[in-house]
């Protein structure tokens, strides 16, 4: 399965300068399919938000090690929180580029399975596989909103910490990290939440993986 995924993910970004229907084409003949791509396409979102919330961790000891420090090198703790802030903003981007390639393998996969639909001559086959497909709709709608959801609640995290490295560039003092002390407390619980939030989207990133993929 590792070994399939990595196929996926060589095979995507060669054709990735090609036009959809070439790019799926091309894959099928090596017997990937839209949904094994979409699944792939999952487990990466659901990897990114993973890493982005190791990121939001690792960023906040780094805060609180330095606003409880009275006396510190405030050059160098603007330096510290400048990086965290700049790697928590690409592991943010890195979430949301994840999910667009998601929905876009998602909104193909499903246009082509409502397009098949009617090439069927057995009207019994082809209204199971019309609830098929408002099944799968469903779930994936869950779990997109879910994914959407943990995305949104990152921008007011990345927007609190690029206040307090402004306001650590602006105004290198003792008074500043003496300041930064009364934000520590709300950035610390919008972080909580926003842990928590995706852990609800990895979760069920992780139930739709396993429904799209066959049992072994």
């Amino acid at each position: 399965m590792m070994l399939r995924n990595i196929v996926i993910g060589s095979l995507a970004l060669v054709l990735f300068s090609a036009c959809s229907t070439v790019k799926y084409n091309t894959l099928e003949k090596v017997g990937i399919h839209k949904r094994d791509i979409l699944v792939a396409n999952v487990k990466d979102a659901r990897d990114a938000q993973k890493d982005a919330q190791e990121q939001f961790k690792d960023a906040l000891e780094r805060f609180g090690s330095v606003v409880q420090i009275e006396e510190t090198g405030l050059k160098k703790a603007y330096n510290r929180l400048s990086d965290e802030y700049d790697d928590s903003r690409d592991a943010a981007e890195e979430v949301s580029e994840e999910i667009d390639d998601v929905e876009q393998v998602a909104e193909d996969l499903f246009k082509e399975w409502e397009q098949e639909i009617e090439q069927y001559t057995s009207a019994d086959l082809r209204n199971n596989s019309k609830n098929q497909l408002r099944d799968t709709q469903s779930r994936y709608q869950e779990m997109l909103t879910s994914m959407q959801a943990a995305e949104r609640s990152m921008e007011p995290v990345l927007k609190t910490f690029k206040d307090n490295v402004l306001f650590l560039k602006h105004n290198l003092n003792a008074q500043a990290v003496g300041s930064l002390r009364n934000t520590f407390a709300n950035l610390e619980g919008d972080i909580d939440r926003l842990i928590d939030q995706m852990n609800q989207s990895i979760a069920r990133s992780n139930e739709f993986i396993a429904q799209m993929e066959p049992a072994s």
